[in-house]
């Protein structure tokens, strides 16, 4: 495969920014990583591997960002105020730098936005919040909420960074109509830690009637194998 490294400057984020990308051509395909993980861990752990077919056959192209975690939802030296700001402060760069870039560099109108565990959550969090601009979002053995990292603590700004919560509440609108033209994959497993999270975040979804694929893997823990496993599948479904 192609592959590139990438840093810049980011003044939303008042640091480097650093990402890799793999391929010459195709859909772009935002590729987040887990918790605390880095622009190279779906390299590393060969989840980029696992849809090298497709890379090299250039009907995707997969950009990897840096992640944010330890500045954000983790950070548990600063108040949850400014942990929610610093994750907005990230998705801004995901979706006024990267985002545009990607689609510069692939002459297509929409990205489709992919990761494992948390960084499933980032990928539905936000493809639900900026829906004009993704085509797909696939979502693997992830769960949909943040109060977890709040330590009690929660406002406005939690909310409208909290699936579980804004989607069930959302009312129909050009919002709602951008969501349900998604083409949406919750993936989990028979032993996956979030398999309840997906079937409730699903629930929410066919409530709101927004159509989408829930696929439940038997006997699949909530690991790195079962995400190379199940990626190529999903990368098929789409690029077919």
């Amino acid at each position: 495969m192609q592959e590139n490294y990438k840093n810049w400057y980011s003044d939303k984020i008042h640091r480097e920014f650093e990402m890799l990308t793999f391929g010459h051509a195709g859909l772009p395909v935002i590729l987040f990583p887990t918790s605390y993980g880095r622009h190279y861990e779906n390299k590393d752990r060969g989840l980029v591997g696992s849809v090298s077919w497709f890379v090299d056959q250039g009907l995707i192209k997969i950009y990897c960002p840096d992640g944010f975690d330890k500045e954000s939802w983790y950070n548990k030296a600063i108040h949850p105020v400014d942990r929610i700001r610093n994750f907005a402060n990230y998705e801004r760069v995901i979706m006024e730098e990267v985002v545009p870039q990607a689609l510069h560099e692939t002459g297509k109108q929409k990205v489709i936005l992919a990761g494992c565990s948390f960084g499933g959550f980032h990928a539905v969090n936000f493809a639900f919040r900026k829906p004009e601009q993704v085509s797909h979002v696939i979502s693997m053995f992830a769960a949909f909420e943040n109060r977890s990292f709040l330590d009690g603590h929660y406002d406005e700004q939690a909310y409208f960074f909290n699936p579980i919560d804004y989607m069930a509440n959302i009312g129909e609108s050009w919002h709602l109509e951008n969501i349900r033209k998604m083409g949406i994959i919750l993936s989990t497993g028979e032993h996956d830690i979030c398999k309840n999270a997906n079937y409730q975040f699903s629930q929410i979804l066919r409530s709101k009637g927004i159509n989408h694929w829930l696929d439940d893997k038997p006997n699949a823990i909530h690991d790195w194998h079962e995400w190379q496993a199940v990626f190529p599948k999903y990368v098929s479904s789409i690029t077919q």
